[in-house]
């Protein structure tokens, strides 16, 4: 027993000094960026950029990225700055034509320290600007609706998000990018995600995902016009 704590003892403090060498996660996709070759003439590369919530849909509706020139570039539990340092390699460097930036939830829910909304779409901003300054056309994602983190319970997100979201929103508008709201088309009346569309409250399930895919695919159509 004694060596059973200790060996998890080692394991944790193992996880959590890699963690700290690579705060970003850049070697989650690595290799996967290496492997991708250069769009083909004509190519519309679609690059998702986000969380959970964008990683979780390759598993749970992988045909929606089959057969399109999509890339999945979630990982689960990251916040914007996370997001914005990994930016040039998971997003820049893979020359798409548009990306698709869902971010902000996890910020919300603290899990990598207290976050205010300017803070939250600071971060936001910045990758726009980027990839704008890339030739990148943008589809802005709304924050889907949450009413608590299973994880984070003290935390009363509903408003918080809602306020993000306005920001958000006039943000496109006055830049004249994209902005597509997942949030209407999901929310109880709790300001939570709808129950049949997400058994914990936050991820959706296939069916979430399912009233999810029409409007982005509307907003990626949108985005492309521009480019």
């Amino acid at each position: 027993m004694k060596f059973l704590c200790g060996s998890i003892l080692i394991a944790l403090l193992m996880f959590n000094f890699s963690h700290a060498q690579d705060w970003p996660n850049l070697k989650r996709y690595q290799m996967d960026n290496a492997a991708l070759n250069v769009p083909q003439p004509g190519e519309h590369r679609v690059v998702f950029m986000g969380n959970s919530i964008t990683e979780q849909w390759l598993n749970i509706r992988p045909q929606f990225f089959s057969d399109k020139s999509y890339i999945n570039r979630g990982i689960g539990g990251q916040t914007t700055p996370q997001m914005l340092l990994r930016f040039r390699q998971d997003v820049i460097n893979l020359k798409p034509a548009v990306v698709v930036i869902l971010a902000g939830t996890n910020d919300i829910a603290g899990n990598t320290g207290p976050s205010t909304i300017e803070m939250i779409e600071g971060n936001i901003i910045s990758m726009v600007e980027l990839a704008k300054a890339n030739n990148i056309e943008v589809v802005l994602c709304s924050v889907l609706p949450v009413y608590k983190y299973p994880w984070s319970p003290v935390k009363n997100p509903d408003q918080i998000i809602i306020a993000l979201n306005r920001k958000l929103q006039a943000y496109a508008q006055a830049s004249k990018i994209v902005y597509v709201d997942y949030f209407s088309a999901m929310v109880n009346n709790q300001n939570g995600l709808k129950k049949e569309l997400g058994e914990d409250g936050v991820h959706p399930n296939r069916a979430g995902y399912l009233v999810m895919e029409p409007i982005v695919k509307r907003g990626i159509t949108k985005a492309l016009k521009q480019n």
